[in-house]
């Protein structure tokens, strides 16, 4: 449990990382560069999971030593792909599902802050779904990080 629990620290670490790199993109992207939301959201995710994959098979997962890297690669990549379509999923139902039809909402927070907000939750449930699944999918079988 020990193990686990230091796993989930290095995850969290390295997450947290990642989603500075990805916030930063995507704050860059929306309100200097005035790209969509969306896009900006899209950019910063796929930065940050390429640094993510990095950090996370060096620091956090142990891999499973019958797998080709380049098989880790697409498999880490398709499931983040899935990570990307529930982030957007969620910043949409946050921003455009809630925020946009729900006028009274509109008096009490500005666009900017539902937008965020929206980024928020949605990094929020994607990690936990990235860490169950890159544990599932990527890393030997036994002791979170025996080596």
């Amino acid at each position: 449990m020990k193990k686990l629990l230091e796993q989930i620290v290095k995850f969290g670490v390295v997450g947290v990382v990642c989603f500075g790199i990805d916030f930063a993109v995507f704050s860059f992207l929306n309100y200097v560069v005035n790209v969509h939301y969306a896009w900006a959201a899209f950019w910063g995710f796929v930065i940050s999971v390429i640094i993510n994959y990095l950090l996370s098979m060096k620091f956090v997962f142990v891999r499973k030593e019958q797998m080709d890297r380049k098989a880790e690669f697409i498999i880490f990549v398709i499931l983040s792909v899935i990570g990307l379509g529930l982030n957007e999923l969620i910043i949409w139902g946050c921003v455009d599902g809630i925020y946009v039809q729900w006028k009274w909402l509109n008096e009490l927070i500005s666009a900017d802050l539902a937008e965020i907000g929206g980024k928020i939750i949605a990094t929020g449930i994607v990690m936990v779904y990235n860490f169950i699944t890159r544990k599932i999918f990527l890393e030997k079988k036994g002791e979170p990080n025996e080596q």
